[in-house]
């Protein structure tokens, strides 16, 4: 037995070692063949090899899924934290300040900056990413002044807003997709609408009351058309059910009117 171990255990060693002298015979092929273009949309590399990833802070505001800026004002950025409410920045991420902490707080699911005024700034409560410790919001709010004031502007039961689009050319057309209640079952979940700057809301989009919307998109070129993602789920505190007959994807391409699934 003292001669039979070492010997197995020379053979297993010397196992990695053929394995790397194959390896190396091999690399100049391998690498003729990552060098030669495989389609006409190949990337070059080279040409992002300057760039480099850095912390933009907030160090301590925990995760995120709300995030938003304008392209009137490239440094300036608005984040929503899933428990310290909206952080912004007008230095590219150098500093933050807290900008809802008089008004409201808790958690932000959406937020989506007015693309004619970089002041206007709408704010949808309460994450869709719900996790074992989701917190719910209490509707949307809105400013008008860059953050200095806020006012709430409805859809409180809502409870998680996934996404909130802003029309780009009328500012008093606004869409809301929201999930709904995370733990139970309500009917204040879809699409709502606004026409008159979020005065009045409309539901021009519904599934049943235990499915809501996961994201909502605007096309750039058309502000008419827009998809809508449906998400059949709910909690309990020690689960998660997601996914459901109700879930789909949906399509419209008259401002809300009417809704194709696709």
């Amino acid at each position: 037995m003292r001669l039979l171990v070492p010997s197995v255990f020379a053979a297993l060693l010397a196992l990695p070692v053929a394995a790397t002298a194959q390896q190396t015979a091999t690399r100049p092929a391998a690498r003729a063949a990552q060098a030669a273009p495989t389609s006409p949309l190949s990337i070059d590399t080279a040409a992002f090899a300057s760039l480099r990833w850095r912390e933009v802070g907030p160090a301590r505001g925990g995760r995120s899924v709300a995030v938003g800026g304008s392209v009137a004002r490239p440094n300036e950025y608005w984040m929503g934290t899933t428990g310290g409410g909206v952080w912004k920045t007008t230095d590219g991420g150098l500093t933050w300040q807290p900008m809802s902490d008089r008004f409201f707080g808790g958690t932000i699911g959406a937020i989506a900056v007015d693309p004619r005024n970089p002041d206007v700034v709408w704010v949808g409560g309460g994450e869709t990413c719900i996790r074992g410790n989701t917190a719910h919001g209490d509707g949307l709010w809105k400013t008008t002044d860059g953050g200095r004031t806020w006012a709430l502007m409805g859809l409180k039961e809502t409870r998680h807003i996934a996404r909130v689009r802003v029309h780009p050319t009328n500012p008093d057309i606004v869409y809301v997709g929201a999930l709904g209640h995370a733990f139970g079952n309500n009917p204040e979940r879809g699409v709502f609408k606004t026409t008159d700057g979020g005065k009045t809301w409309a539901k021009i989009l519904y599934r049943n009351d235990s499915t809501g919307i996961s994201d909502l998109i605007m096309d750039p070129n058309d502000p008419n058309t827009l998809y809508a993602a449906f998400w059949h789920a709910y909690r309990r505190p020690w689960m998660l059910n997601s996914g459901g007959p109700g879930g789909g994807l949906f399509k419209t391409t008259d401002g809300g009117a009417t809704w194709r699934e696709i």
